[in-house]
């Protein structure tokens, strides 16, 4: 909330431009960040973290603000904790892409770990050969990050929903 004057405080728009929104956006997003790193043998670890970021991340903004987001801007709590969630993902996404290209390269590595997913060596090779290519690893790598973009914002983007959702229920 925001003191204007002497009036009451105003409701702020959950968005970049809330102080309050982007703190606890970031804040979860760091959580999610050490959660999605825990060696965590579940299927699905990584979505079912994304989704308790939203969530966690609506909790937290009700918390602080003692404001009951609407459906819409608990996802837009969500989307903000996702945002920042594949932020800190693309520093990590960099410095593993960076470690393994100082090992052997990306084709090298790609190929001994899809060994036993693709049998078929003739894909696999082809494959391989496309890394080998600039314009092959760069197509390769921009949609390795469109598809980190799209898991670190719309499943967040849902808990956040979904928060909004049920805690609205609860306060009722």
């Amino acid at each position: 909330m925001k003191a204007s004057g002497f009036g009451p405080a105003e409701v702020l728009e959950v968005s970049f431009h809330n102080p309050i929104a982007v703190r606890t956006g970031l804040l979860t997003a760091l959580i999610a960040s050490i959660t999605n790193s825990l060696p965590i043998p579940i299927p699905g670890w990584l979505l079912f973290s994304q989704c308790g970021a939203g969530f966690l991340a609506v909790y937290l903004y009700g918390r602080r603000t003692g404001q009951s987001l609407s459906v819409v801007s608990g996802a837009r709590m969500g989307w903000i904790t996702g945002v920042f969630s594949f932020m800190i993902g693309v520093v990590f996404f960099t410095l593993a892409i960076v470690a393994i290209m100082n090992q052997g390269g990306l084709a090298a590595f790609f190929k001994e770990n899809m060994r036993s997913h693709i049998p078929n060596t003739a894909d696999l090779d082809r494959l391989v050969a496309t890394m080998q290519e600039p314009i092959g690893l760069s197509v390769i790598l921009l949609l390795m990050l469109v598809l980190l973009f799209v898991l670190f914002t719309v499943f967040p983007t849902l808990g956040g929903a979904l928060a909004a959702k049920l805690l609205a229920r609860d306060r009722t």
